[in-house]
């Protein structure tokens, strides 16, 4: 009985081992900025517009945007907390106040690599993990 229990700990632990090892499958750009559409309509596209071009002078462009692309990261807190302030877009200065939204992580992702890849962008992919990370 105890070589029973004992073979049965070792196969439970080794099985345990091998799940732990797998990999986590890879993160799907595509799929996540599809989800990002629908958020962007609900969350942005009342400021930035239906096109991603914003209203000059008034709302910054998220099309073939240099701010947008510079940097990741400012992207993600501006989400989530907003941002007001003087900006500059694409040569334009900007000084619109935007709030800040109460997303997920996966939403925050979604909604970003949606913009990072549509209206003339192309970015790397921003994951919940690297969201989840900048929130902390």
């Amino acid at each position: 009985m105890k070589i029973k229990i004992f073979f049965c700990f070792i196969f439970l632990s080794a099985a345990f081992a091998l799940t732990s090892f797998q990999k986590k499958p890879a993160f799907d750009l595509k799929t996540s900025a599809t989800r990002g559409k629908d958020t962007y309509q609900t969350y942005c596209m009342s400021c930035h517009m239906d096109n991603g071009e914003g209203l000059e002078g008034v709302y910054p462009p998220v099309a073939k945007s240099d701010y947008l692309m510079a940097d990741h990261k400012r992207s993600i807190v501006q989400i989530i907390k907003g941002v007001s302030g003087e900006i500059k877009v694409n040569g334009k200065t900007y000084n619109t106040e935007m709030t800040g939204f109460d997303l997920s992580d996966q939403e925050v992702s979604d909604v970003l690599n949606y913009v990072r890849n549509s209206f003339g962008n192309k970015g790397d992919a921003v994951t919940p993990d690297q969201v989840k990370a900048v929130r902390k």
